[in-house]
């Protein structure tokens, strides 16, 4: 199915530009009439899939993250969000509860924390490739449909 509508954002990997994303996402959803708790629970994950590029995908480095975002008639919103980083080696292990790279300070939940908010996360990564997190949900009441 074609989308209705998408965007397309391309930004470094900066910590600033993290409420910059969710912003830019949550904007482009209202389209769709989403209530608040819809767009706080995009917001959230948005929020944690593009932490996880800035934290782990390029650690002390500063390299690009693309988030693309499509809405469908069914009422689904997908959004992409990919890094060219340094991927990861065991996408099963990195998305259990509690299991981190990314140190003391870090709890690990960031997947975790996706998939409560969100229909549906796919993770795909390629070690010194990068990673590719969707995300989506479905807007304004709607039910999924078999996937």
């Amino acid at each position: 199915m074609k989308p209705q509508n998408s965007v397309k954002f391309i930004f470094p990997s900066k910590s600033v530009n993290e409420a910059f994303a969710r912003s830019a996402v949550a904007s482009f959803a209202a389209q769709a009439d989403p209530s608040v708790a819809e767009l706080a629970d995009l917001k959230t994950a948005v929020s944690e899939a593009v932490t996880n590029c800035i934290v782990h995908a390029y650690r002390d480095e500063v390299g690009q993250i693309t988030m693309t975002a499509s809405l469908y008639a069914d009422g689904r919103l997908t959004v992409v969000i990919a890094d060219r980083g340094c991927g990861i080696e065991d996408v099963e292990q990195a998305m259990q509860p509690m299991y981190t790279t990314g140190g003391e300070d870090r709890a690990g939940l960031g997947f975790a924390v996706m998939e409560s908010f969100m229909d549906k996360v796919r993770v795909h990564s390629r070690v010194g490739k990068g990673t590719r997190v969707t995300l989506t949900k479905w807007l304004g009441g709607r039910e999924p449909f078999a996937t």
